[in-house]
């Protein structure tokens, strides 16, 4: 009795903290725009993509416990199909009848909300094929397969004539939201893609806290536990990876869209390694980390340009005094503060 009556208060105590911290996000994404904070709204919009970008990845790795090398793959080819979408329409689908062919399908160019899911769907697809693949490893295996699948489908994307190879997909136009709003207005598209991320983190939030999401960090515990007790691991982790590729997909075509340009940075192996770092900064495995490591890695790409060819030592310095003082990261060390203090 004593220990139920000291769980609830816990329980109690973190969910009203967790409801602060949401309602400071959502203050910050309401004034941050405003005076007399004047932040620039495209490079908040930057930071909320790659937010959601490294929330998706923290979902397989910080409650699956699987380290993926790979997800600019689905970052990239998600924005890569969704300015495809809305800047020409047309798609192009091999089909085999005794040779390889192609079936070409003519299409207008799409509205933002159709273009978004295209590249979300496309993105999901892919974390299909990939995860089935990779799920059959563990530990170093399985984030050198989503690495070797990643840099595969990189070097297509370099090949491939509707990429744009090293130019990208340039002017991808903005379009009209559901045909009526206009998202060539920079604070239109700012409400859209806040609203599109908000919307994403609560259900990545819904999700871990689901029983779903406690079957997935028993996995991340203990698998062999897991599965004496019944439980189908691959199928998880599949359906995990799955999720977290499609959501990481959804912050590439938003992206894309917001930004208006898909190029082959958005698929090299350094956006992998700059998730991982989004989410050791911010904290793994907690639901407010990865939006805080984003905010901290876009603030000081913007920040530190004039410091020319010395940004790189600069960031590799301040990551470096990030992971000595902050082991936890920046939110992971002020949760075990307050958890002290309180």
């Amino acid at each position: 009795m004593v220990a139920a009556n000291v769980a609830v208060p816990a329980k109690s105590a973190r969910t009203n903290s967790i409801a602060i911290a949401f309602a400071v996000m959502t203050a910050v994404l309401i004034l941050g725009p405003l005076p007399p904070f004047n932040l620039y709204p495209v490079d908040l919009i930057r930071a909320l993509c790659f937010a959601l970008f490294a929330c998706a990845f923290n979902l397989l790795i910080g409650y699956g416990g699987l380290l993926s090398f790979g997800h600019a793959m689905f970052f990239g080819w998600a924005a890569y199909v969704a300015a495809h979408l809305a800047k020409v329409g047309t798609i192009s689908l091999p089909v085999w009848a005794g040779a390889w062919s192609w079936i070409v399908i003519p299409l207008p160019p799409l509205t933002p909300e159709l273009a978004i899911l295209g590249g979300t769907l496309f993105a999901g697809l892919l974390g299909v094929i990939a995860g089935s693949l990779a799920i059959r490893r563990q530990g170093i295996y399985f984030a050198m397969i989503t690495l070797a699948l990643a840099q595969m489908m990189y070097f297509f994307a370099l090949q491939a004539k509707f990429t744009g190879g090293e130019d990208g997909i340039q002017a991808v136009p903005h379009g009209r939201l559901f045909g009526v709003i206009d998202l060539d207005n920079t604070m239109a598209m700012y409400a859209f893609v806040a609203t599109v991320v908000v919307a994403a983190f609560l259900l990545i939030y819904r999700i871990i806290n689901s029983p779903f999401g406690e079957v997935l960090k028993a996995i991340r515990e203990n698998e062999p536990r897991a599965i004496s007790l019944g439980y189908k691991t691959e199928r998880y982790k599949l359906v995990a990876f799955v999720m977290s590729a499609t959501l990481a997909g959804l912050a590439g075509a938003t992206k894309a869209i917001a930004v208006g340009l898909a190029s082959l940075s958005d698929v090299q192996w350094q956006m992998s390694g700059e998730v991982v770092l989004m989410t050791l900064v911010g904290g793994l495995g907690t639901i407010f980390g990865p939006v805080v490591g984003a905010a901290i890695i876009v603030a000081m790409q913007t920040q530190l340009v004039g410091f020319g060819q010395w940004v790189t030592i600069i960031q590799g310095v301040i990551f470096v005094v990030c992971v000595l003082l902050f082991r936890r990261g920046v939110v992971g060390e002020l949760a075990a503060w307050l958890r002290i203090r309180l």
